[in-house]
């Protein structure tokens, strides 16, 4: 039986090139728009078994090593010498993706001189031949392609990429040469783009911590607002005693003299929430708080769930500028103000922290105590096997407690202050989103030649395309 006649170099490029009516944009002269699997291929992992993890031998990048750009074995489950399989190596400067689950799509370049093994679901994208493709150009456009890339995957029922996905995008290619000086420019702008990111990194911390800073002096009556000549709250209210106020000596540091320390609980209380039936749930009533509505500062009803009016409980109910608190889950300690004249109710392992009397306990100090209190309360949550948060735990804590007047006064500076922080910070995390659309703008323009890069006299694309069909074909 003869052998199947080799296909010509016209039917060859006819399968290869991107049709004139299919082309995304125009291209340098030089270029020539190609299916990406004609310069690169997409290789599958190997379903390596848990019971040969060990603790030495040879490391198997898995998708939770892909972290979005690079890749090392740091982290990385290994595997005896034994099982090695040079089909599923993996190299310095290789691309690797993640071809299923909640990261589909993510990369990430393996920068190791030690060799590793890819795991199933993750994908390796192979240059054909160096003399074609240039490796940091493919790595640059799979990252400018990762829209496109996720929305391909994500068109089924489970997000999902295969080598066929992958070598079927439209790829611009250049002469070589103009590659290379592509990838170089890209690296370039990307690293004053990363320098920058770096510095705006160091303000948000530096935001963050003056925020804390100003957290601590307000509970230390370091503001400057304390009035030494108004009375303590012990002298002025029948509702507070001697036995309420903690010794000197279990203070946890000084305050002003007309300032006591109290156990919390003294002046607050946290009510528990209640477990409303999800099949109560309804499109109108009374909206119920989940934690999963605490965002960290203001809380309103807009995406809670609701439940109908019949099912009303005052006992649970919430009101605007209410304290609630998650005191379970992931989210343990985060808080959420209620900010919404629209009454709701708190569900279950929500907390709601209540002033006892509003002429001992200014309302909005109680929220930046708790504030303030954040990292000692997550503490304590996660002191055991599940993060958890109790009424007890809550009012055990320490309070500083000034006069009325200056904790209305305190609370009205750390407004002003906070405010003014929050403000900077939201003209650095503008500048952030900026830098992330310059880098898009950076990608974009290079895989349309528009980098000043292009040189018309590198010769044309067209050549490459040949060589690697010619190669794939086995015809040369």
């Amino acid at each position: 039986m003869s052998k199947a006649k080799p296909k010509s170099m016209e039917q060859l490029l006819e399968e290869a090139l991107v049709p004139k009516d299919e082309q995304p944009y125009e291209v340098p002269g030089n270029w020539v728009w190609v299916k990406f699997g004609v310069v690169a291929k997409l290789f599958n992992g190997y379903a390596f078994k848990s019971t040969d993890y060990s603790d030495e031998g040879i490391p198997i990048i898995r998708i939770s090593d892909l972290n979005g750009m690079e890749t090392t074995p740091e982290t990385a489950v290994r595997v005896p010498r034994e099982l090695y399989n040079e089909k599923f190596l993996v190299r310095k400067g290789d691309l690797l993706i993640a071809m299923s689950g909640a990261t589909t799509g993510k990369i990430g370049i393996y920068n190791s001189d030690e060799i590793a093994m890819q795991n199933q679901r993750v994908g390796n994208i192979k240059t054909i031949n160096d003399n074609i493709l240039y490796a940091a150009y493919r790595n640059y456009f799979v990252i400018s392609s990762s829209t496109e890339i996720s929305k391909l995957a994500y068109g089924g029922a489970q997000p999902n990429i295969s080598g066929a996905l992958i070598e079927s995008l439209s790829f611009p290619l250049p002469p070589l040469n103009e590659q290379k000086r592509i990838a170089d420019k890209i690296e370039r702008l990307f690293a004053k783009i990363d320098e920058a990111k770096r510095l705006i990194e160091e303000v948000k911390e530096s935001i963050e911590r003056r925020r804390a800073v100003m957290l601590e002096k307000a509970f230390k009556g370091q503001l400057g607002t304390n009035d030494p000549s108004e009375k303590s709250i012990l002298e002025t209210s029948d509702d507070l005693s001697e036995k309420d106020v903690i010794p000197k000596e279990q203070w946890p540091y000084e305050v002003p003299g007309n300032w006591v320390w109290v156990k919390f609980g003294v002046v607050a209380k946290l009510f528990n929430g209640y477990a409303f039936k999800s099949t109560d749930y309804s499109d109108e009533g009374i909206p119920i708080i989940r934690i999963s509505d605490l965002n960290g500062m203001e809380t309103t009803p807009e995406t809670a769930v609701r439940v109908p009016r019949e099912l009303y409980n005052e006992k649970f109910l919430v009101r605007k500028g209410d304290l609630l608190i998650a005191m379970s889950g992931a989210t343990t300690g985060k808080i959420g103000i209620y900010n919404s004249d629209e009454i709701a109710m708190q569900n279950q392992r929500v907390g709601n922290i209540k002033t006892i009397n509003d002429n001992i306990l200014y309302a909005a100090y109680r929220n930046y105590f708790v504030i303030s209190s954040s990292t000692e309360i997550s503490k304590l949550a996660y002191g055991g096997a599940q993060p958890n948060i109790s009424g007890a735990l809550i009012e055990s804590l320490s309070f500083p407690l000034p006069p009325l007047n200056e904790q209305k006064r305190i609370a009205e500076k750390l407004d002003n202050l906070l405010e003014k922080l929050e403000n900077e910070k939201q003209l650095v995390l503008a500048a952030e989103e900026k830098l992330d659309l310059v880098k898009q703008s950076v990608l974009q323009k290079a895989f349309r030649g528009e980098l000043g890069t292009n040189d018309p006299n590198d010769g044309h694309a067209m050549e490459l395309v040949k060589e690697a069909l010619l190669s794939s074909s086995g015809q040369r």
